[in-house]
Order: structure tokens, then sequence, then C-alpha cells
């Protein structure tokens, strides 16, 4: 990955096409590596484009438009669909485009335009991607089917604890306080556990600010073989080309068919660890689709243990539910034990308890929740929210007070650089539907790459 980029977000841009957007992406990608768009246009021999639906900007075949746009005609082009895991499908196809040598550098790109319709057509269009004939009828609504997730997950794991409640209003607080430095998100808000405790009721027990955003933006990255990556490097040394790997998983769309069974284990996880458990997994509660992306990924490059060797993550908290799990089906934490990662404050990247570094800052960005949902580019832009930190241009980047300008926004006063000092490694989930589909994208400085192979 040679460089990468994003528009502004936003709930609706009503004087802006997406068209737009996307070039500021791209402008932004070529920006960061001190090159112009048409310079950074000549590197790319294959376009990879991304978006959840055709119905929210009235536009059929919008990677077609996008293509012409940018100006990459007649080079080949094609659009990639997979809910709200498109932006990590979409890279994980240009990436299999450039290892197997079809292309030397691929442009990924993703965007959603969802301000075009009314909130609850939108909510109605993303609800289509359950099982028409068997879910569908039972919420119409995301949060319908993550609140019986998180319903089974709180009465048969955390015992009906009434602090687990608490447990997931932090996460949204910790999301929203820290897109308040971000100048990118959509969703900056100063808020604590009792706001999100007392926002109003989505679907039992999700409430609207443990809810994720409906956004419009786009993001993208740009991936190449290591000869082309190195003749990048040597026009723009700052920008350091980093080392990608992507694992990808599946699990049955119908949730209710979902069936326990013998745990994939992660690289630093043994039998014993659930020799004892009462409870099955990966079952209703988690997901499987992502155990088995990070189980690939981890693999493939030689992860031992995420919490040692990574210095940042990008998880994708739809609700504040799905981000908790994810902290199991990672390995952040062994399941049934996911809320121990919020409660030791190992997910800040200053852990309230002790005043140091958490052990592993995860959505720094600000997330789903506090940044972004624009659904087909949401997967890349954690991933360049990862980048940024590797590339130790996080700061740079989010505190340019033209940056804000330009949004239309004013630097907070209270602006704080959220650069993970020395970031060498980092991950991104992205994630779609119930855990339907998933990806895994685990990126690394090339002088500081993992510690050994694990095997597939």
């Amino acid at each position: 990955m040679v460089t990468g980029g994003m528009s502004q977000f936003a709930r609706a841009f009503p004087t802006r096409k997406t068209e737009e957007l996307v070039v500021d992406a791209f402008v932004m990608m070529a920006e960061m590596l001190d090159m112009s768009p048409i310079e950074l246009r000549s590197y790319v021999q294959a376009g990879f484009y991304g978006h959840f639906a055709d119905h929210f900007g009235d536009q059929l075949l919008g990677e077609a438009a996008i293509h012409d746009r940018l100006g990459l005609d007649p080079l080949p082009g094609i659009g990639i669909k997979t809910g709200g895991a498109t932006g990590g499908y979409n890279m994980w196809t240009a990436m299999m485009a450039v290892a197997s040598g079809t292309v030397d550098c691929a442009l990924a790109v993703g965007w959603e335009r969802m301000d075009e319709v009314p909130t609850d057509e939108g909510n109605n269009y993303i609800a289509c991607a359950a099982d028409r004939d068997w879910e569908t009828f039972l919420g119409h609504i995301y949060a319908g089917y993550y609140a019986p997730m998180a319903t089974r997950y709180w009465e048969t794991i955390a015992k009906k604890d009434p602090k687990f409640r608490e447990t997931l209003a932090a996460i949204a607080v910790k999301h929203r306080g820290y897109a308040c430095h971000n100048p990118f998100a959509h969703g900056a808000m100063k808020i604590t556990v009792d706001d999100v405790l007392k926002s109003p009721v989505v679907a039992d027990p999700i409430r609207a600010l443990d809810c994720c955003l409906m956004s419009v933006g786009a993001a993208g990255v740009v991936f190449c073989d290591e000869a082309t990556a190195n003749e990048f490097h040597k026009r723009c040394p700052k920008m350091k080309p980093l080392r990608v790997w992507i694992g990808a998983g599946t699990h049955t769309l119908r949730v209710a068919d979902r069936r326990d069974m013998e745990i994939p284990l992660l690289p630093h996880e043994t039998p014993d660890l659930y020799k004892d458990r009462s409870e099955r997994y990966p079952g209703f509660t988690c997901f499987l689709a992502t155990r088995m992306a990070s189980n690939q990924a981890y693999r493939m490059a030689g992860v031992m243990d995420p919490l040692d060797d990574f210095d940042i993550g990008e998880l994708h908290d739809a609700f504040t539910i799905s981000d908790l799990q994810s902290y199991e089906d990672c390995g952040f934490r062994p399941y049934g034990r996911g809320r121990e990662f919020v409660e030791s404050g190992d997910c800040y990247l200053v852990n309230p308890h002790t005043g140091k570094r958490g052990r592993l800052p995860t959505n720094l960005s600000g997330g789903l929740i506090g940044c972004m949902h624009a659904v087909g580019a949401t997967g890349e832009m954690q991933v360049v929210e990862v980048a940024l930190h590797l590339w130790g241009r996080h700061g740079e980047i989010h505190g340019d007070p033209k940056r804000w300008e330009r949004f239309g926004k004013k630097k907070p006063d209270d602006w704080k650089d959220l650069q993970v000092p020395n970031a060498r490694r980092g991950m991104a989930i992205s994630h779609a539907g119930v855990g339907s589909h998933v990806t895994c994208t685990v990126l690394a400085d090339p002088d500081h790459l993992y510690r050994k192979e694990v095997g597939a």
C-alpha cells in the first residue's frame, strides 16, 4: 500500500455529486505522495470500486461513472458489492490482482450516497442485505437484528450484570469523543455514559447513540507490486510502502441457522483456554466470519498475539455490541471476556486508569459510530486511518487547520494529536450484515514485520 485518501464525511452533501467526493479522495492520495492527481493516475492499471447499493444514488453501474470521471477509461474497472464489507472485499480483490501479477498498480476506492432517500427508506435498503425470505420480516432494520444478539450476550455471558450496559455505552462515548479530533468525521460529540443510556431506544437494548452513522463520502487506497512501490518511495521518501495481508471469511446469512462448533483457535490460543466454559461459541453471540478472517490474516502475516503485535486497530462498530463481539473474534480477549478490553482501558489511546498508553488503541478515527459509515467507503477509511498512524502522519493530517477550514469546521481549541507513538503494525476489520462476510486487513512497516511465519 503506497497511499490512501478520504473525502469529508457528512450526513448530506446537497450541492456535491458523488463523483466529486471520489475525486477528493483521489486528490488526497496524490497529495500524500507529493504528486499531482494526473501523475498518480499514470501509474494506475486497473480500478476496483465498491458501494453498497445502486438505490441510494439512483445510478446503476456507478463504478463505470466513477471510472470515467477519474479519467481511467479505457483501463479495466470492476464493481464490488459485499454489504458492509464492500470496502474490505474491494481491497481484497485489488490486492489479489496485484499479487497475481495481472497489474502492477491497482486503485481501490469506495463510496456511498445515503442522503438522496429518507432515513427510514435507507434503513430499509440496508436491511435488504439480510435474508429476505427468513429475516427481513422480523425487523427490516439492522438494529433489530443486533438487538437479540446483544440480549443473548447479556443474558448468557454477562449473566445480566447491569454494568455490562454501561460498558457498551462507554464504547460510544470513546468513539464519539475521538471523532472530535477528526476533521473528516461526521458524528463528533462530547457525550457521557448517561447520555447514551438515556438516548432514544431503537431496538431494546440498543439506543440511538449505540448506533453507527448513515454517511456520505468516499475513501480509497493504492496497492502496488514491490518494484512499483519502491519507485513511489524514491519519489516520496516520507511515504514508506506498507506490507499488506488480507484474510476473508463468511458465515450463513441466516443468523438463526448458526450452530455451535469447535472454536477455530488463533495462534496465541490453546484448547485449554475454553475447556471449562459452559457457553458455546461462536454460535449466535459471535462472528465466525471475523474469527476466520482474522485467523487467516494473522497466519499469513506471522502475527503471534494481536495485543503484542499490533499498535493500532480499527474495528467495525456498527453498534456498540458488534465492537465488543469483535474483540473476542479478533482475539483481543478470549470468548466471553470481551468487556474486559474496555473496562481494563486497553482499548484507549491513554488508559483512563493508569494515564499510560493503552495496550491496543482502537477506533481512534471515531469508527463507524463517530467518524462515518458511508458503507462502500468504510473499509477503505479504516485502512487509511491505520496507515496514517504507521506513516507517522496521523496528527499532521488531522491537525491541519486548512483542512478543518476547507470542510467548513472550526478546529477545536482542545484538539489532541491522537497519533500512536512509534506505530509499526496495525489491523482493520471490514464486516457485512450480521457477520455474513468479513475481511481482516493487516498492515506493517516493512522494517518492522512480524516475528515469524505462523503457517497456513
